[in-house]
């Protein structure tokens, strides 16, 4: 799940990714992207709240469409079931997309 929050001061959304833990079956947990040249050595670090899931937040530039995955141990990668759309990847998968236009 993506909770999108555009900011008035500048041009940037505050994207929060959350993964629900039924969906986890690793302990670390991350999300890798463009916004991190999809490194995978360092992905977003996603923290896990009281209530089990496994959430972080991201700015990201208003107007783009940006592609993303979760990362679980640094072996296993998840897409997002509610992303804004899906892309196909050379790979033969699928990277989820976010759009923060406004």
């Amino acid at each position: 799940m993506i909770k999108k929050q555009f900011l008035k001061s500048r041009p940037v959304c505050k994207a929060t990714f959350s993964v629900p833990a039924t969906a986890i079956s690793g302990k670390k947990v991350g999300v890798v992207g463009e916004f991190n040249n999809w490194d995978t050595d360092a992905p977003i670090k996603m923290t896990k709240k009281k209530d089990g899931n496994y959430s972080a937040t991201v700015e990201l530039p208003v107007g783009k469409q940006v592609e993303f995955r979760y990362l679980v141990d640094g072996q296993e990668w998840l897409n997002d079931s509610e992303a804004d759309s899906y892309v196909t990847t050379p790979f033969g998968t699928e990277n989820c997309v976010v759009s923060t236009q406004n």
